[in-house]
C-alpha cells in the first residue's frame, strides 16, 4: 500500500478525530460567557467580539502567509452568507432568546436537536444514507443531550415561542455543515471557509451589539485584552478550523453526531471548575452521547466496508 493510499485509508479515523477535539472545545464556550459576564457585556457583544476577533487574527494570518486563501468567486458567496448570517448569527439569536424564554437546560437540549436536522437534511441535499443506525445514533446524541442538560425532572420551564426559537437555534446550528459542505464541494477549504464565516457573522453583531462597550471591555488592560484574545481563539477559530476539516472526511451526519460530545464536555467542566453536581441523569446521558458516537462510527465503517 502506497503511503497516499495509507493516509486515504486512515482518513476518516483523522477526521472523526478532527471533529470529536472541535466538540470538545466548544464545550469549553462557558468560560468565555462567563468571562464576558464578569465585564458586564451580553450575548451580542460577546458574538460581536468573537467574530471580530476571529476574523482579525484571520486577516493577517492569511495576508501574511496564504493569500491565496483569500481569494473566492463572487457567484459563490452565499456559501459563506450561509455560513455566517443563515448559520452562525442566525443560531446565536434564536439560541439567545431561547435562554431568555426558557431556562438554560431546556435551550441546550433545543439547540441539540441540530444532529437530527443535519441527518435528515443531508440525505436528499447530499444522497447521505439514511440508515437505522444514523438515526438511533441521532437519537441517543439528542436524549444523550437532553440528560447531560438536567432537563429531565423537570429542570426546566417551557412555553411555545420559547420551544420555537430553541428550535430555529438547532436549524440554524445544523445549517453550517450544510452549507460548509456546499462550500467544500466548490473547492473551498476550511481556513477559507471559516475566514468568510466570521466575515459575514460580523455584519448582523455589529448592528445589534453595543460596540462601543463591546472593544472597550476587549482593550481595557493588555492583560485582559490577551486573556480574552486567546479564550475567543480557543472556542471559536479553533473548532470551526478543525470541524470544517474533518467534514472532507465525513458525511454531515456522522459529524454533527460527533460534534454532540460539546455538552458532555460543558457539564464536566462545570463539575471541575465551577463545583456543579453531577447526577444520575447526566451520568446517562454522558454514556448515551458516548453511545451514540460509538454507533455513528461503526456505521460509518460498516458503509466503508460495503463500498
Amino acid at each position: 500500500m502506497s503511503v497516499k493510499n495509507a493516509v486515504n485509508a486512515k482518513s476518516p479515523a483523522v477526521s472523526a478525530l478532527l471533529v470529536l477535539t472541535a466538540g470538545c472545545l466548544w464545550g469549553f464556550m462557558g468560560l468565555l460567557v462567563r468571562s464576558t459576564d464578569s465585564l458586564g457585556l451580553g450575548s451580542m457583544e460577546t458574538c460581536f467580539l468573537r467574530a471580530l476577533v476571529t476574523a482579525a487574527v484571520m486577516l493577517i494570518l492569511l495576508l501574511l502567509f496564504d493569500r491565496p486563501a483569500l481569494k473566492v468567486r463572487l457567484k459563490d458567496l452565499w456559501c459563506f452568507a450561509g455560513t455566517g448570517i443563515v448559520s452562525m448569527s442566525f443560531f446565536n439569536y434564536c439560541y439567545f432568546k431561547t435562554i431568555m424564554l426558557t431556562s438554560l437546560s431546556v435551550a441546550a437540549v433545543l439547540l441539540y436537536t441540530a444532529p437530527v436536522f443535519v441527518v435528515l437534511l443531508s440525505a436528499p441535499l447530499f444522497g447521505e444514507k439514511l440508515s437505522r443506525r444514523k438515526l438511533l445514533a441521532a437519537l441517543a446524541a439528542f436524549l444523550g443531550c437532553a440528560f447531560v442538560s438536567g432537563i429531565v425532572g423537570g429542570a426546566g420551564r417551557l412555553s411555545v415561542s420559547g420551544i420555537l426559537f430553541g428550535l430555529g437555534s438547532g436549524i440554524g446550528y445544523a445549517l453550517y455543515s450544510i452549507f460548509g459542505r456546499y462550500a467544500l464541494e466548490r473547492g473551498y477549504g476550511s481556513v477559507t471557509i471559516s475566514f468568510y464565516t466570521f466575515v459575514f457573522a460580523l455584519v448582523p453583531s455589529s448592528l445589534l451589539a453595543d460596540t462601543g462597550s463591546a472593544l472597550a471591555a476587549l482593550t481595557g488592560d493588555l492583560g485582559q485584552f490577551a486573556f480574552l484574545s486567546l479564550l475567543i481563539l480557543m472556542v471559536t477559530l479553533a473548532p470551526y478550523l478543525l470541524y470544517t476539516k474533518g467534514l472532507r472526511g465525513l458525511e454531515n451526519g456522522t459529524a454533527s453526531i460527533l460534534a454532540s460530545v460539546e455538552p458532555v464536555v460543558a457539564t464536566l467542566l462545570g463539575l471541575l471548575l465551577y463545583s456543579e453536581k453531577l447526577g444520575f441523569w447526566n451520568i446517562l446521558g454522558i454514556a448515551l452521547v458516548l453511545l451514540s458516537i460509538l454507533l455513528i462510527n461503526r456505521a460509518s465503517r460498516g458503509e466503508k466496508k460495503r463500498a
